[in-house]
């Protein structure tokens, strides 16, 4: 499981302040903790506050970059703000992300290839949310025709079913469990999966167990990679557990704390 971590981000309060008052302390010590606790990438967002995105990504990244150079997932739904972030990049990347709309294909399928970035493709358009399966993988087709239609490889898209929240879409749950699994059959080689894994919980209790829970059987089907809280110990256990008895991983009686290292 790729795991890229979601904490960096400016809806959470403390990176936030730290993009207001400009805190490398803070945004550093958030991506050492994440790194520590097992992620392979970091998300960055400056979040709906911030006024100067075009600054405060680029602010972000150049404090990450002087720490780690882990892949970094640039997260904005500006095409202007993403070209911006690359610009001053050193670490590898992953785009997050681009819609199923022409327009939004146009602007970030080129800087993908520019780049040489991974893309996230969400199944989202300006229709709305899918609301079965079907949907999602009609969306899922027009960004994969699209990207092969411009030389985009395949091999480097992550396709996103979107999660919503189980108390107001508990229906969807099943169906977006076997898009997974049927996104890979849209192309050969087979685009790569990625979840938003803490949507699943939003404005529940219990968020932590909701988020486990769903992402052992996210796994199960077959996911590659998920945003997700990499310092939620009990999380990161479950994963790890999972990828054991799926055989990806070998057991030993102190397979945790072997995995964990890892």
């Amino acid at each position: 499981m790729y795991v890229i971590g979601e904490l960096i981000n400016g809806m959470y309060s403390n990176i936030a302040l730290a993009l207001k008052e400009k805190n490398k302390a803070i945004i550093q010590k958030c991506a050492l903790d994440q790194i520590a606790s097992g992620a392979d990438a970091l998300d960055i967002s400056c979040g709906p506050a911030s006024k100067q995105p075009l600054v405060d990504l680029s602010w972000l990244i150049n404090t990450i970059q002087e720490v780690t150079d882990k892949p970094l997932c640039l997260d904005s739904g500006k095409p202007q703000v993403i070209a911006e972030g690359l610009k001053v990049c050193k670490n590898k990347t992953i785009i997050n992300s681009t819609t199923a709309d022409l327009d939004k294909l146009d602007a970030i399928v080129p800087l993908a290839k520019q780049y040489n970035s991974k893309l996230i493709g969400i199944t989202i358009s300006v229709k709305g949310i899918p609301q079965n399966k079907d949907q999602r993988l009609e969306l899922a087709a027009t960004i994969i025709s699209h990207c092969t239609e411009n030389g985009f490889p395949i091999e480097d898209l992550y396709l996103d079913p979107i999660v919503l929240p189980v108390n107001i879409a508990q229906a969807q749950m099943k169906d977006i469990l076997a898009t997974i699994q049927d996104f890979k059959l849209l192309a050969d080689p087979g685009p790569k999966t990625v979840l938003g894994l803490s949507n699943v919980s939003q404005g529940t209790n219990l968020r932590s167990l909701i988020n486990r829970t769903f992402l052992t059987m996210a796994v199960a089907n077959g996911l590659d990679s998920a945003i997700l809280d990499p310092t939620d110990k009990e999380l990161m256990d479950a994963l790890i557990t999972a990828e054991l008895i799926l055989n990806k991983n070998i057991y030993c009686d102190s397979y945790l704390e072997a995995y964990r290292k890892k």
